[in-house]
């Protein structure tokens, strides 16, 4: 029985925990200054929305936007150490302008900072999670941000709308809102086509969605309409729907929440992964690769299998037993990723070997799987 459109729109309001992610775009007005106007709007639907029972954790970009406009830059510097310098003039500014906007409603906010490496490890994902739901249940407003000031290129997300979807999954939100400059996903560009029309409703897991998602960033954010498709796609595996949606709309969440029509609805039609399989899922940081071949692939794509060293055909990279690895087939692409019981080199001795082998060949056997199904996730 297929749902309506507005059933989901129903579903989705009736979510009580929503990670809501607002683009530099909206808040440094396009770059010219903070958007001050904007947050406090915000800050007051975000209240609204708390007053029907809502938690709400905010993902905000603009630190780096806010810092060059507070340096009077008027480019995106491409070195480091300059993102880096913007970001911690522009965090200053952000900040306050959240904290003065909420203790107008005598509420606190909480500024959290993260980068891969926070997320990468499985004691500092716990901690991080632990922090942020303390902080819900003291009824906090939590404000997210990739931690700029100390982002290299090894530990960055890349993005905030991948951060905003790894937060989503880390508080195990019902619910993501992605706040653009943009109306939705169109099924062409619209800044080009005037008869680009929005998607109003999607299956997330549809192929064709890409060539529609196709189009570079803005002149200020790091990400574009593909890393929100993305990002729907990480926030779908903890079981949350994602709205993408302008934030120049008038009163946008309030409208969201009671429903309306707006934005683009990726519906989570699939069962939430396990939190730990959540996590591994989101692990951008991987050590190396395995090749499998195709009787590999298929046991662990129809079976949910484990992965045993027999199916195994090459061994790329440098990793440690427990690390994350990628599983692809002989075409290259990626189906699985898990955490490799044996370090590089014994990989590359045991591959194709059977599990009965593996202590005639090292001296030892560990254990049985390369890659237990427990510690393995379809991508």
């Amino acid at each position: 029985m297929k749902v309506n459109s507005m059933t989901k729109r129903q579903d989705f309001s009736s979510h009580r925990r929503w990670v809501i992610k607002i683009g530099s775009a909206l808040l440094t007005n396009d770059g010219t200054a903070l958007n001050t106007d904007g947050i406090a709007r915000w800050a007051e639907q975000v209240v609204a929305l708390r007053q029907q029972g809502l938690e709400i954790v905010l993902v905000s970009s603009g630190a780096v936007a806010e810092g060059m406009t507070r340096l009077g830059w008027k480019k995106r510097p491409s070195a480091i150490h300059e993102l880096q310098a913007a970001a911690a003039v522009g965090q200053m500014g952000l900040i306050q302008t959240y904290e003065s906007c909420f203790k107008k409603y005598q509420l606190h906010t909480a500024q959290i900072l993260l980068t891969h490496d926070d997320l990468s490890s499985r004691q500092r994902y716990l901690n991080a999670r632990s922090t942020l739901r303390t902080l819900l249940d003291m009824g906090v407003i939590p404000v997210v941000n990739e931690n700029d000031t100390v982002a290299t290129d090894e530990i960055r997300f890349g993005d905030n709308d991948t951060l905003a979807a790894l937060v989503a999954n880390l508080v195990e939100a019902d619910g993501l809102v992605i706040l653009t400059d943009q109306d939705g996903l169109f099924d062409k560009d619209p800044r080009q086509h005037a008869d680009a029309n929005i998607i109003h409703e999607a299956d997330v897991s549809d192929l064709s969605l890409d060539a529609m998602a196709k189009g570079g960033p803005g002149t200020l954010g790091r990400g574009g309409m593909t890393t929100k498709l993305r990002a729907a796609r990480t926030a779908a595996r903890s079981g949350a729907s994602t709205l993408i949606a302008s934030g120049r709309a008038d009163n946008i969440l309030v409208r969201l929440y009671q429903g309306e029509l707006l934005g683009t609805l990726f519906a989570a039609e699939q069962l939430p992964l396990t939190a730990r399989k959540q996590w591994l899922a989101g692990h951008l940081q991987t050590r190396g690769k395995l090749v499998l071949d195709a009787g590999a692939v298929r046991v662990i794509k129809e079976q949910g299998k484990s992965l045993l060293a027999v199916g195994v055909k090459a061994v790329e990279g440098q990793f440690k037993r427990g690390e994350v690895v990628l599983c692809l087939d002989e075409r290259g692409n990626e189906i699985a990723r898990g955490l490799v019981n044996y370090h590089v080199d014994e990989v590359k001795r045991i591959k194709g070997k059977g599990s009965d082998q593996i202590e005639a060949i090292l001296g030892y056997e560990d254990e049985a799987e390369l890659i237990h199904r427990d510690n393995l996730v379809l991508v």
